[in-house]
């Protein structure tokens, strides 16, 4: 969202804009990954995971 303030704007107005900023719902895009923390268990760890994928393509 793109709000434009205009030289010579006043104090009222500015604080109008800002104050309709703050009323707007800003919807989150794509998904929610916070549900997924902590549902992988990993034996190993992920550094060693990562080179070992890596190094499959060698």
């Amino acid at each position: 969202m793109v709000l434009t303030i205009k030289r010579g704007a006043t104090k009222k107005k500015i604080k109008n804009i800002l104050d309709a900023i703050a009323k707007k719902e800003v919807k989150p895009l794509g998904i929610d990954v916070y549900k997924y923390v902590g549902k992988i268990s990993l034996d190993k760890d992920a550094l060693t995971i990562q080179k070992e994928l890596r190094n499959e393509w060698e």
